[in-house]
């Protein structure tokens, strides 16, 4: 059954009779002429986006009403913290834990998941404040959006994409590694070598495209009931925006794909103990003689890397629209599932490196081999059944969550409106999948697991750090309250926490063996800090959940992200940079001017609610 919509909300279908206008609406785009007056408009029309903030009251109402359908809150802690789970632990564990063992870290490994973990609580500390403030599908974007701007918030958008896209092909790479390895092969044997093609993408990989289709329909289809409690013509909507006058009650798409979920994400953690239990009774304590064989530049450097293992938690905060009481459900579901894993992580991390000394660990499939080494031949069956149920959860809720984070990007307008349709009949964003996870695809047919890695980092620490700031500026800035004098030194010791970071990660970066610089920089962030604490009040207090210690934690969250991003490669940083072009390139092209019209758009109702909806110079 179709809701039907007003003039102010046109439905469009997913896929036939599309034209044009579908995917580009915007009157700039409506003729050559309009868009080079456009083109002719960019500074201007820049200088109004980057100032433009988005009031949550329209994140979450107006935005949301573009996609035609709402997405129903069905979810609990319960489902959450087993998403949370099942998202976070997969390839991560399981394949980059014995390439970092091996080549960069030694039994140390243990301590990079410590610190990559300590990372990773500090954000899912600051996205759980946003969840429950801001419950909405777009996630870190929308975060981002309502606190730092227009401009920021696309600048995150692109990330969070490439972070979905790369993490998926990572994922889908390790699928085939732990597949070859259940039927007694090499992963290569699995995968097409092209001597024509450069080296790190030459390696065609057909399995992990077959399992990202197979992963695409499970996110897209399944069974959904609807049952009206109220008559048909009820749900006949006029005006701008949805209004929560109805209640569908059904069993939709979400509760079907949550089911399944934590039913695998069960049997892992059956798996997960096998591991654990059966590796301690071939544990050589010999093998943690040499401890850190690297020094504690090796924990850093894998740290950087390893903080792949725990990228999917954000996926969970896109679930916030879907969730029943976001101020319980999404602190216990996002924070619960990160303590289980972090657990989890270390102490796997232990039974590995005594099972086999680490100049024996096997890069591909390194749980099953060092079964296989220590007599325990059935055992790597069991282990590579474990490690490819966790990455198809893995590669699951990664589809959920990036085709929510799309589906929001798109109801701004800074991508097509195309793809924020939800489907009438499937009740999920349809468009965003299949475009999210036929990328996916394409990356994980050429490129190497050990360039995905590195650059899912630099893009994952990045947003998390964004993020950070984001709930700085939340808690110390309230537009039309705050004083100028509050803002400037809030931008003042913003400014310096970040500076501050970056020197201490630039000269850890450049391999310097002396402390003068570290004696300078950390002190540094620290005063930045407490003159945030004690200089500048705080203008907003969480309404029902909040990180504790602002401005603290937060600050420390930005420190350490953007300190391991210091350990990361020059030859990733190049490819990310690479990727920041393209989407300024887009941005100003398109973006900019398709998300412009969007907000003049709002004008229709005069400057006053122009003003409301965006805290820019729009209309004024």
């Amino acid at each position: 059954m179709e809701v039907t919509k007003g003039e102010g909300l046109k439905k469009r279908s997913c896929c036939a009779g599309c034209t044009k206008t579908d995917f580009l609406p915007e009157p700039s785009f409506e003729n050559w002429s309009n868009y080079g007056k456009a083109l002719g408009q960019t500074w201007s029309r820049f200088t109004d986006r980057i100032t433009a903030r988005s009031p949550e009251d329209y994140e979450l109402h107006e935005v949301r009403a573009r996609s035609g359908h709402e997405m129903k809150k069905n979810l609990t802690w319960w489902d959450l913290c087993w998403f949370g789970i099942g998202a976070v632990i997969g390839s991560g564990i399981f394949v980059l834990t014995g390439q970092e063992a091996k080549d960069v870290v030694g039994p140390a490994v243990v301590l990079s998941y410590v610190v990559s973990g300590v990372s990773a609580m500090l954000s899912v500390f600051c996205y759980t404040e946003f969840a429950v403030e801001i419950p909405s599908a777009g996630g870190s974007f929308a975060y981002l959006r309502v606190e730092l701007g227009d401009f920021v918030a696309f600048i995150g958008a692109g990330n969070i994409l490439l972070e979905y896209v790369i993490g998926g092909a990572a994922v889908a790479r390790s699928w085939t590694s732990y597949f070859a390895t259940l039927c007694n092969y090499k992963p290569n044997d699995f995968r097409i070598h092209v001597s024509s093609l450069a080296s790190d993408y030459n390696e065609l990989d057909p399995i992990a495209v077959a399992i990202t289709i197979i992963i695409c329909f499970l996110a897209v289809y399944s069974t959904k009931v609807y049952t009206f409690d109220q008559p048909i013509n009820d749900y006949i909507i006029q005006g701008r925006s949805i209004h929560h006058s109805f209640r569908l009650q059904y069993r939709s798409v979400m509760q079907g794909t949550s089911r399944f979920n934590y039913i695998l994400s069960m049997i892992h953690i059956v798996v997960l103990l096998f591991i654990i239990i059966a590796g301690f009774t071939k544990a050589d304590t010999k093998n943690y003689s040499d401890f850190m064989p690297y020094g504690a530049r090796g924990i850093f450097a894998a740290s950087a890397v390893l903080f792949f293992a725990y990228v999917g938690f954000d996926a969970v905060s896109t679930m916030a629209e879907e969730t029943r009481n976001p101020a319980k459900d999404i602190p216990l579901g996002l924070v619960g599932s990160m303590t289980v894993t972090t657990a989890l992580y270390c102490i796997l991390a232990v039974v590995l490196c005594l099972m086999q000394n680490y100049n024996n660990i096997d890069v591909d499939a390194p749980f099953s081999v060092a079964f296989k080494d220590v007599g325990m031949n059935w055992a790597q069956y069991v282990v590579a059944f474990g490690a490819l149920k966790g990455m198809t959860t893995v590669l699951l809720v990664s589809a959920v969550g990036q085709a929510r984070y799309l589906t929001h990007i798109a109801r701004t307008h800074m991508v097509t409106p195309w793809l924020a349709n939800v489907h009438a009949k499937t009740g999920t964003p349809m468009n965003a999948t299949i475009v999210m996870l036929t990328a996916t695809a394409i990356v994980a047919f050429f490129t190497n697991l050990n360039i995905l890695s590195n650059l899912l980092s630099i893009s994952t620490l990045f947003i998390f750090m964004l993020v950070a700031v984001a709930l700085l500026v939340r808690r110390h800035y309230v537009p039309g309250e705050t004083l100028d004098a509050d803002r400037n030194k809030l931008a003042v010791c913003i400014v310096l926490i970040i500076g501050s970071s970056i020197a201490t990660a630039a000269y850890w970066g450049a391999n310097s063996t002396g402390w003068i610089a570290y004696a300078f920089t950390l002190p540094l962030w620290f005063l930045s800090t407490l003159g945030l604490w004690c200089f500048v009040p705080k203008a907003r207090q969480p309404k029902m959940w909040g990180v504790p210690m602002v401005p603290w934690l937060p600050s420390l969250s930005i420190l350490i992200n953007i300190f391991l991003l210091g350990s990361i490669d020059a030859k990733s940083f190049m490819r990310f940079g690479l990727w920041t072009v393209m989407l300024l390139v887009y941005y100003f092209f398109i973006g900019l001017h398709a998300s412009y019209d969007t907000a003049k758009e709002a004008e229709v109702s005069g400057p006053r609610a122009v003003a409301r909806v965006e805290e820019g110079t729009v209309g004024k």
